[in-house]
């Protein structure tokens, strides 16, 4: 039976990358370009490389083009939980980019795991983690409003949770607890992680506390299952 033009392309394609024309993190040609190259529409190229994004080959970020996966990158999850100190150490570069950052009053929940009462003031930090520019991460943490109140400012000049902990006073705080959960990304949680809706993500909830243990964060992130490699790690 005579291949399909599209498979054709996308096992040249998967050639290309296997061989390092392509590296981790390279985007790879337009669907014009590639379609000039082949000789063939855009349609039959875009089969091509939704193929090659089933196999976990490419992936593709909205308004930005279609890029060679990155390695997974493996992520401890020790007592103490760095993000940039994780990344640096699995030889990428770690960044991040801060969505939100608002007060606003607690919930049932984010007040009984802070240890607050139901509509305390909360601050809230969300973002996206990023591995040599690759999301791998969305986040949200919340923390006592009243210990630390110029948290939201802190964070939008800094840009780093933990330098701006610091700057409130909170120089090392450890985790207390995880609860890990898989499930599948929804439109909007996809569209941050640049992953197709349905792709496989895991959940993890902390709570983490200062050195005489009080809780001080309540942590969900929700990690690119096929690019991250959750480890539990026994730190000191």
């Amino acid at each position: 039976m005579k291949e399909a033009i599209w498979s054709a392309i996308a096992t040249t394609l998967t050639k290309e990358i296997t061989a390092g024309h392509y590296r981790p993190g390279d985007r790879l040609p337009t669907e014009a370009a590639l379609a000039a190259r082949f000789g063939v529409n855009r349609h039959t190229v875009r089969h091509a490389l939704a193929a090659l994004a089933e196999q976990g080959l490419v992936h593709s970020r909205q308004g930005a083009g279609v890029f060679v996966a990155q390695r997974p990158t493996d992520y401890p999850l020790g007592r103490r939980v760095r993000f940039h100190q994780n990344v640096l150490a699995a030889g990428q570069a770690p960044s991040r980019r801060i969505s939100r950052t608002e007060t606003r009053a607690s919930d049932a929940e984010e007040a009984r795991a802070l240890r607050l009462k139901a509509g305390d003031p909360v601050q809230v930090v969300e973002g996206v983690s990023l591995a040599d520019g690759q999301p791998i991460a969305v986040f949200r943490s919340i923390f006592p409003g009243g210990r630390f109140p110029d948290l939201p400012n802190l964070v939008r000049a800094t840009g780093s949770i933990t330098r701006s902990l610091a700057a409130s006073g909170l120089t090392d705080y450890t985790r207390a607890e995880t609860r890990l959960t898989a499930q599948l990304a929804d439109p909007v949680l996809a569209l941050a992680l640049a992953v197709r809706p349905g792709a496989p993500v895991m959940r993890t909830v902390a709570v983490n506390v200062d050195p005489k243990g009080v809780p001080v964060e309540l942590g969900t992130t929700w990690f690119a299952g096929d690019r991250v490699t959750l480890t539990v790690a026994d730190q000191p």
